[in-house]
């Protein structure tokens, strides 16, 4: 085994390390120490942030103590002792190799930035992995449908009938008590102002992968794509790309720092990647509370049972410390305090108590020998994601993970279910068998993009896809051909036509009036590239629609803030979409659907349009002193334009979400044919955090122009980058 001590880091394009490693052990030692070495600011500023210690360790204010409440309310750090324990004594060993690479990195050098605030930082341990592995499953993941459900809650308050409802959640109500539902006491807004300060952990909701089975390639080889959507205006990167080479294999992967899990990985036999599963693993159960207690319902008597308490103490470097008191139950954690009598809602996520199986799989994956093996590794993972696989001898794979819990019979999962009936409770989590899932269909090809593949499987864990678009023009562009390639798939990556456009303008374009200021709209095609004005107007229509449409229904304070400061429209426009488009909605007024569009239409035409690329554009900022220093500093990068749109294969969305603008873009891309020992891959950003490393921010020009590196084995490859421009 090779001895754990400083190493020369050897870079080959786009400044990528590549390493020779003697043994499993040793390949995980050497990840750890390049994460910390090239990325140490992101792994410790993010632990002190899911561990909710920014007030103590970084900034003492009012935004930081909001952010530490947030996240010892989810309570992502408990029962780590149990959870490590889980580990076999093999995978133990390499998760300990991978913190002592970390930690020696870390023994060498210190960032700046954490140096000047005295910030000296612990060991990290395993434990410290865990909670990162629980954070990206519930702040990337699962807090995204539980906005969707407190909105849900929050509409019925307002007062929106329930055949409105049903419009947007459409089959998915069964079990709803609106007049109990009314009664519900809230004291958590539909998204806490803390989230903000989350840019520790940039939101990946959204994905994009294939794998083309030897049919549909020219090189008669498997071909796996994967090109993740997650929050890009943001620097570092948040994904970081390693090659490894053993004696025996070899390793071209994209990892998370402080996770020593390969999420994108080539071997000499697999690929895989994955992508958001949409799995709906958090519910809300209505609580009838009192002195302390709440009710349970048993033998069809009433019993009142004591919450128990978590007290949680947030330091703070210049005040008096915070004690937080939390009531929890079997459901989940209470919004309220038992004491005051009324009706609340506890929350329970299937998370609570994962991480090691995370960690499990990926050590499993580097010597999975086929997309078989590969699926029943990545099937136990316990967060929600859509994992495609290929292999060298052509076959293809797709499996969705996550822990899905097993309801009772016609409940969603949407609905907050009364908590007194035992009828409700979760009734133990389906198995990987059970979820959706295939292997070598006949179109010689599988593809997810954060849609319902409920189909594929026994159980349907999926109530609140991402909507059809994404996918239908992936499946309408790779039915298309059957001699696909690198270049072509990356081709397709950069596609920018939006099919809910297309649904939109099918009905606005005749309603149009024939004057100059509509011929923009009336001529559009669809696409969103950056010289589009079409783009701009139909943007401008469509906000407007949803604010006329929605506006009054729902209150105009809840309306507003939907709009303009969460993520539910750009992540969940479908289900809005879907009232939208239906000419007997009862959503419109009196004049219905075609007079709504036409009133919306003239809103958005009376502005003169420009393109695009002057309406959406985005400023890479840094990690911890993003808009802090003056733009010649070079912490920041931009501002540029940011193509795409929200249904478009290469996504472009532009929104602000309490209180700070974000995006969602294809942060990494990454092809893979196995006609070749390599992977074209492109990264939002670089390899390093420091912002004086030549490898800060360097691949941010051959990211937005479409252009990739090669990254292959053997350290002789590592030469500067020989970049592939794309042919538009």
């Amino acid at each position: 085994m090779a001895a754990r001590r400083a190493i020369s880091l050897t870079r080959g394009p786009g400044g990528v390390v590549h390493l020779a490693a003697t043994d499993d052990a040793d390949l995980y030692w050497r990840l750890g120490y390049c994460h910390a070495h090239d990325r140490a600011l992101q792994l410790l500023l993010t632990r002190i942030v899911i561990s909710g210690r920014a007030c103590e360790l970084l900034q003492d204010d009012d935004e930081m103590m909001a952010a530490d409440r947030w996240m010892r309310r989810i309570g992502l750090a408990r029962d780590l002792d149990t959870e490590v324990a889980k580990l076999s004594p093999a995978d133990r060993t390499l998760a300990d190799s991978y913190c002592a690479g970390i930690n020696a990195a870390l023994a060498e050098r210190m960032p700046w930035e954490l140096r000047a605030l005295r910030y000296r930082p612990e060991p990290w341990t395993v434990a410290d992995s865990i909670v990162l592995s629980r954070a990206m499953g519930y702040v990337q993941f699962s807090e995204h449908q539980a906005e969707m459900e407190r909105l849900l809650v929050q509409m019925v308050q307002a007062g929106v009938p329930r055949e409105s409802l049903e419009e947007i959640f459409c089959g998915r109500l069964e079990g709803l008590d609106v007049e109990l539902v009314r009664q519900v006491r809230q004291t958590e807004g539909l998204i806490p102002d803390s989230i903000r300060w989350s840019v520790a952990l940039p939101r990946a909701v959204a994905t994009n992968n294939w794998v083309l089975a030897p049919s549909r390639t020219r090189s008669g080889r498997a071909i796996l794509s994967s090109d993740v959507h997650l929050e890009v205006n943001r620097l570092p990167a948040f994904w970081y790309e390693s090659v490894f080479e053993l004696d025996d294999r070899f390793l071209i992967t994209a990892t998370i720092p402080g996770l020593p899990f390969p999420a994108i990985g080539r071997t000499d036999e697999l690929a895989w990647a994955p992508g958001y599963g949409a799995m709906d693993t958090v519910d809300s159960w209505i609580e009838d509370c009192r002195d302390g207690r709440f009710r349970r319902r048993i033998d069809g008597a009433d019993r009142w049972e004591r919450f128990r308490k978590r007290t949680e103490v947030i330091k703070r470097k210049h005040r008096q410390a915070v004690t937080l008191t939390l009531f929890e139950n079997d459901h989940g954690l209470l919004d309220g305090d038992p004491t005051a009598p009324g009706l609340y809602l506890s929350t329970g996520w299937t998370g609570h108590d994962t991480g090691a199986a995370l960690l499990s799989a990926g050590f499993a994956m580097l010597h999975a020998a086929d997309v078989t093996a590969g699926m029943q590794a990545l099937g136990r993972i316990e967060t929600s994601w859509h994992w495609v696989l290929a292999d060298a001898t052509g076959d293809i794979g797709y499996q969705q993970s996550g822990r899905m819990p097993l309801r009772r019979a016609g409940w969603s999962g949407l609905v907050p279910l009364p908590g007194w009936d035992p009828a409700n409770d979760w009734a133990g989590f389906a198995t990987p068998e059970e979820l959706p899932r295939a292997r070598n269909p006949k179109a010689g090809y599988l593809a997810s993009a954060n849609n319902d593949l409920n189909h594929l499987g026994v159980r349907h864990p999926v109530n609140l896809p991402m909507g059809q678009d994404r996918a239908a023009r992936i499946g309408e562009l790779l039915e298309g051909r059957s001699d696909w390639t690198v270049d072509t798939v990356l081709e397709m990556q950069l596609d920018v036509y939006s099919k809910q456009a297309e649904r939109f303008m099918a009905i606005l374009r005749p309603l149009l009036p024939a004057s100059e200021s509509a011929r923009v709209l009336r001529d559009w095609d669809c696409r969103y590239d950056e010289a589009s004005h079409g783009a701009v107007a139909f943007e401008r229509f469509y906000h407007q629609l949803l604010s006329d449409v929605f506006g009054d229904a729902c209150g105009p304070q809840v309306a507003r803030y939907l709009l303009a400061e969460t993520a539910v429209i750009p992540g969940m426009f479908c289900d809005f979409d879907r009232p939208l488009l239906d000419p007997d909605s009862g959503w419109f007024g009196p004049g219905g659907r075609d007079a709504a569009f036409l009133a919306a239409a003239a809103r958005a035409l009376a502005a003169p349009t420009r393109p695009w690329s002057g309406e959406q554009r985005f400023t890479f900022k840094h990690l911890m002193l993003g808009g802090r220093l003056p733009r010649w500093a070079g912490f920041d990068r931009g501002p540029y334009p940011l193509p795409g749109g929200r249904a478009t294969i290469r996504q472009g969305q532009l929104f602000r979400q309490a209180g700070r603008e974000t995006t969602w873009s294809p942060g990494a891309r990454f092809i893979t044919d196995f006609t070749e020992i390599a992977a074209h891959t492109a990264l939002a950003g670089g390899p390093s955090d420091r912002r004086f490393s030549r490898w800060y921010g360097n691949e941010i020009d051959d990211w937005r122009a479409g252009r990739t590196k090669r990254l292959v084995t053997g350290l002789a490859s590592a030469t500067p980058a020989n970049l592939r421009p794309h042919s538009h």
